[in-house]
């Protein structure tokens, strides 16, 4: 985001250049003067400096001279008696050394001082030397105007080192393990962090009162400047140099009386006048650091009241209420079966980036489905999903259209299917999903390198980016970079290492894990496929339906996962469009015991015959291909007694095969249910026996049935015409319609009518623009602005850079603004603002449909006009990082098509007219934007036999064989070539 410019104390900018936005006026400051103590100390310390790092140096030069020797010594060096000048060179090393540690020392202390940021780096081994170092160093800066702001570390002058850092308080979620022997394990180990934490919290209020005096920084609101005003994402962007760390601020702040008496109640809401307290590594110089020197008497008093609101006390009793009752939790679970821990979380220095698919922070959603907003791995796989089915249905127009108009643009969603699709691009988490593939992958690669099987994994953490795997039982030292976590049960993989994984050709070994919801800020996937029995789920049938509902979903459309089948049973006939290749509905349990029951013992059989004791085995080495994809049984309807029983005997032995059952109950004692879960109306997910109290995944019926619908309208099998022919946005392509803004962005992007905004700002107003451009039928605020900050951004950052870019587009003559919002609140732009996209689908339109219809030389001008707009590929120059919304959307399919059929049209246009050397010259221009279309290779071949020149059809051939490499030519083209060149598999066999 645009960054205002600001002079640090150093001097130095922390925003944009001279072009962007002018200052607010910082708060006034009042300069201490300086004393005549204050000279006399920084005259001794410049003394002491002087004589410390340059006389000494010198003395030992003078007087002593080089102590080493000058040549290598022999071994009889070593027999020799030490006289006195050995013992002085000795003791001269001795001396250079500590003079060399406490110049380093001065130098940490000088370069800290002057960037004004954080505490001074330790120098190894020189605590004493690096203290006395930093008062010189502090003493020596007092006699400047600013010294308070030049030392970070000026409040702490007299105390040791470690003095100055914090204790960190260690917590964990202490529940159940595993296994019933891991429960005193357990105990234990909650016990010692909890006397860690006691410790750690004891330290804090001895020495670390230290923060909240003296050293502690603060920030003014600043009053608006015209229409903006000030935000904690742009503090947070000025002083900290990252917007996303502005909940920092926000928690340092929360529910502190103000001085208007008011309190900061939500992090978009704040007031020009009120002070916020700042972390330690603020910087910048609207930064207030030591108020009783630095300000009015008035504002000193305002930070001084503001100051002694800030109840520490209260957030240690806190923390020591969550540690005691953390680990009371032990007493819940009887140990008798298996499972799930919370993991415990690794305590980092600094705050840890949120997750791609974070949202706004107290922002509204606008009345899009809050369940797929916080769902990011199901709205991610369901993205991907509908986005293949809508480039296979523009395929299968494209190629199985002969001679008839072929349609580009898919059906628009309306209603609560508009609504579904706005949710899924908003909560989408693609990296997330790309990112636990990789790295199941890459684990099931480096055990394969191993020669090891996978282990049995029932559950998957993931938190703040980091994946913990929970296994059933020890299985030994994970393969690098994974590593152990908080006991021998735990695998983990840190985000950092998980970043570094590549796409692997090894099978998906956990595809049976899905979302059930989060603890905190973790969420937990539960390996149906290994659960030792039956997964029992109660609650009334509504709920039930809903998570049932979410599960199906995800593990049909999932990104870390191969083959696999999800049967459904009692439910779900209407989800099939979501995967038909992978979910397969039953009409009741009969049905559903004929199918397992044959399954169960072919599966027994094939594990016995290949050796194997588990489906595990056989998801490493060379056969991970081609066995061992789960059936995972979904049954929503409560079974009778008899068949509950029949169900459970049926399950006792499934884990190992591969088949996981999730059975829908009115109560929670199903026979057979190794674990036991509840969906309450308030939308928790309950399993005490497991030391669970998630909140659930779910997808509600109305949202289920716009899901469905998205999909069936995708269909290319519903409708034999394939997507429609006519474009969203007809534009005025007459002399009369020039627009008053014009954007090209086949090719470069270039914006003609506006002026370039100016600084950093530019970039996201020209993305901005693009997506609105790209769908002319509106954008939901909340899409636009997870498209352009994936990682989250407040609401009033995004409205901000909506007034923005509506103050930028501008009004047209009749004072109508050029960006509007429609009835849904959907952000639309004036049909004055065009792209040179829009005027490429409407000149194919009215050539082909229009008024071209008619008139041969209208279509071939309007033909040839169109293919003169194609320079390149959409937003060729785009910088990289930006425009990934780009992967959700089709337009990378549509484009090639409507290049083709353009200059499919002009090629027949010419060859109307025997004018083949035209024809080819309009497809090899097409052909630059699709090289991978047949039809066009097609078209040219045609066109080249037309042009009587056998040997140039020959060498035109040839160059097709060599193209299509090992694949071989497509069988159409084949057949072509049988027609126009019956010799050319003899030319084809000597080439090869």
């Amino acid at each position: 985001m645009a960054r205002r410019s600001t002079s640090s104390s150093t001097g130095r900018p922390t925003g944009t250049g001279p072009s962007g936005p002018r200052n607010r006026t910082p708060q006034p400051v009042r300069l201490r003067r300086r004393t005549f103590g204050d000279v006399v100390k920084a005259f001794l310390a410049f003394v002491v400096l002087l004589v410390l790092v340059v006389g000494v140096p010198g003395a030992l030069a003078v007087t002593v001279g080089w102590p080493l020797p000058r040549s290598a010594p022999s071994m009889d060096w070593l027999s020799q008696p030490i006289d006195v000048q050995t013992f002085l060179n000795a003791l001269t090393v001795v001396v250079w050394l500590a003079w060399a540690q406490f110049t380093a020392c001065v130098l940490v202390e000088v370069k800290a001082a002057v960037s004004g940021v954080g505490l001074p780096g330790r120098v190894p081994g020189a605590g004493p030397s690096q203290l006395l170092a930093r008062q010189l160093v502090a003493a020596l800066l007092l006699v400047g105007a600013t010294a308070a702001s030049f030392t970070p570390g000026l409040s702490q002058l007299g105390h040791s080192l470690e003095g100055n850092q914090k204790g960190t308080v260690a917590t964990a979620q202490a529940t159940p393990g595993i296994l019933a022997q891991q429960q005193e394990q357990a105990k234990s180990t909650a016990a010692a962090l909890a006397e860690q934490a006691g410790h750690a919290a004891a330290q804090t209020e001895q020495g670390g009162s230290t923060a909240a005096h003296g050293a502690t920084k603060y920030y003014r609101i600043q009053p608006p400047e015209g229409r903006h005003h000030d935000s904690l994402w742009e503090i947070a962007q000025r002083h900290l140099g990252d917007g996303r760390r502005y909940k920092e601020i926000y928690e340092l702040n929360k529910d502190r009386v103000q001085p208007d008496g008011s309190r900061l109640s939500e992090a978009s809401l704040i007031r020009p006048g009120w002070i916020m307290e700042m972390p330690g590594d603020a910087h910048g110089g609207e930064l207030v650091e030591n108020p009783d020197a630095h300000v009015s008497p008035e504002v000193r008093q305002q930070i001084g009241d503001y100051a002694q609101t800030g109840d520490h006390a209260q957030h240690q009793q806190d923390r020591h209420q969550q540690q005691e009752q953390g680990g009371g939790q032990h007493a819940g679970g009887d140990g008798a079966t298996a499972q799930i821990t919370v993991p415990s979380q690794r305590q980092s220095g600094g705050t840890g980036a949120p997750a791609a698919h974070e949202t706004s922070a107290h922002s509204s959603s606008f009345g899009l489905p809050e369940a797929l907003l916080g769902a990011p791995l199901l709205a991610a796989g369901l993205l991907a999903a509908l986005g293949r089915r809508r480039r296979q249905a523009l395929w299968q127009s494209a190629l199985g259209a002969v001679g008839g108009r072929r349609g580009m643009e898919p059906p628009i969603p309306a209603g609560d299917a508009q609504d579904v699709q706005d949710a899924l691009l908003v909560g989408a988490d693609p990296e997330g999903v790309r990112q636990l593939d990789r790295s199941l992958r890459g684990l099931a690669a480096a055990l394969t390198a191993e020669s090891r099987s996978l282990p049995v994994v029932y559950a998957a953490w993931l938190s703040h980016g980091d994946l913990h795997l929970q296994l059933a039982q020890p299985a030994g030292k994970p393969p690098a970079p994974w590593q152990l976590g908080q006991d021998q049960t735990f695998w983990t993989l840190s985000r950092a290492d998980a970043e570094r994984y590549e796409d692997t050709d090894a099978a998906a070994p956990y595809p049976g894990l899905v979302s059930l919801g989060t603890m905190d800020d973790s969420r937990l996937l539960l390996n149906l496929e290994a659960v030792p029995g039956i997964v029992s789920l109660s609650g009334r049938e509504a709920d039930r339906a809903a998570v049932f509902a979410s599960v199906a979903a995800e593990l049909a459309t999932n990104g870390w996962s191969d083959r696999m089948t999800i049967t459904l049973v009692g439910f779900g006939a209407d989800l099939t469009p979501l995967a038909p290749n992978r979910l397969r509905h039953l009409d009741d349990v009969e049905a559903l015991f004929e199918t397992m029951e044959a399954e169960t013992r072919q599966r027994r059989g094939a594990l016995g015959a290949a050796d194997h004791h588990s489906v595990l085995t056989g998801r490493t080495g060379p056969a991970q291909h081609t066995r061992w994809a789960p059936n995972l049984v979904l049954l929503a309807s409560q079974p009778s007694a008899e068949d509950a029983v029949r169900l459970a005997e049926l399950a006792a032995d499934a884990a190992r095969l591969g088949i996981g059952y999730l059975v829908g109950s009115e109560r929670d004692d199903l026979p057979g249910a190794a674990w036991a879960m509840e969906i309450t109306p308030d939308g928790r997910l309950l399993a005490p026996l497991l030391g669970l109290e998630l909140q659930a995944q779910l997808l509600p019926a109305v949202q289920q049935r716009a899901v469905v619908e998205l999909f069936v309208e995708a269909d290319p099998e519903r409708d034999p015409d394939g997507p429609t022919t006519t474009p969203p946005f007809l534009v005025d392509i007459s002399e009369q319609g020039r627009p008053a803004v014009y954007a090209r962005l086949v090719g470069p992007y270039e914006i003609i009518g506006l002026d370039t905004p100016e600084g950093d700002r530019s970039p996201l107003l020209h993305e901005a623009l693009a997506l609105l451009l790209l769908h002319r039928e509106g954008v939901h605020p909340r899409v636009l602005s997870s498209a352009l900050w994936p990682r989250g951004v407040t609401e009033d950052v995004r409205d901000a850079l909506l007034e923005r870019l509506r103050g930028w587009l501008g009004t047209d003559p009749d004072g109508s603004p050029r960006l509007r919002a429609d009835a849904a609140g959907r952000l639309t732009l004036a049909k004055s603002v065009v792209s040179d996209l829009d005027v490429l689908r409407s000149l194919y339109y009215e050539a082909t449909q229009g008024k071209g219809v008619e008139s041969r030389a209208v279509r071939g001008r309007l033909l040839t006009d169109a293919l003169v707009l194609v320079r390149g590929p959409l937003l060729a120059d785009r910088a990289e990082g930006r425009y990934r919304w780009l992967t959700h959307e089709i337009i990378d399919a549509q484009l090639p098509l409507l290049v083709a059929d353009i200059g499919l049209a002009l090629s027949a246009f010419h060859l109307e007219k025997d004018r083949a050397e035209k024809a080819i010259e309009a497809l090899g221009a097409a052909l630059r934007t699709a090289p991978a279309d047949e039809r066009l290779w097609n078209e040219l071949l045609r066109a080249t036999h037309a042009t009587g020149d056998p040997d140039r059809l020959r060498a035109l051939a040839v160059d097709l064989i060599a193209r299509s490499g090992a694949r071989g030519l497509p069988p159409r083209t084949e057949a072509l070539l049988d027609e126009l060149l019956p010799t050319w598999r003899d030319g084809a066999a000597a080439t090869g």
